[in-house]
């Protein structure tokens, strides 16, 4: 059955350049089960997400370097192990993506003052710098695509954005798939 609910993110899919979700070609705005409506949501935020890394940082930066730039700007100086926690990556992942940021001159490496053993990165001036760009294009973006929503479709969007927080932060392990 389609909802107004789902009505209103099909007409924004289909404003955001994202028709063949809209259109319902998968099946999924029907609003049949939710495995399709996590099909048709789980494809629209992956088309979304691939958008904004289109209009992104062309720096040379990869996804997860700006990740993590990204997540150091929201939380300041952070540990390796804290900052692949957040991330939730492999501590040796986050060792190799700091060492390139840190090669590039986008991020700093310092000694923690409570235990010298134990690296803090922060970012540097150029690596801020190049957070906000990335931060102010991704911003353009969305709010280009805003601007041509009506004003039932942009209150549609504010309801839905914190249950599509939620559903990004829940930390329960994936489902087990037989």
């Amino acid at each position: 059955m389609l909802t107004r609910q789902s009505w209103h993110l099909g007409a924004w899919l289909r404003t955001a350049g994202l028709a063949p979700i809209a259109s319902g070609r998968f099946g999924a705005m029907s609003g049949e089960t939710p495995t399709e409506l996590g099909g048709a949501l789980r494809l629209a935020v992956l088309r979304l997400s691939r958008r904004l890394r289109q209009v992104g940082t062309s720096d040379g930066v990869t996804l997860s370097q700006m990740s993590a730039m990204t997540v150091i700007d929201r939380h300041g100086e952070l540990t390796l192990g804290e900052l692949a926690s957040l991330e939730r990556i492999a501590p040796p992942s986050m060792t190799r993506i700091a060492a390139r940021l840190e090669d590039s001159g986008w991020l700093e490496r310092r000694s923690d003052p409570g235990d010298r053993r134990v690296a803090r990165v922060a970012l540097s001036p150029a690596g801020r710098e190049l957070v906000e760009a990335n931060r102010r294009r991704g911003d353009a973006f969305i709010s280009e695509r805003l601007s041509a929503l009506s004003g039932e479709e942009i209150e549609a969007l504010e309801r839905a954005l914190p249950i599509l927080e939620r559903i990004a932060s829940h930390k329960a392990p994936p489902p087990q798939f037989p």
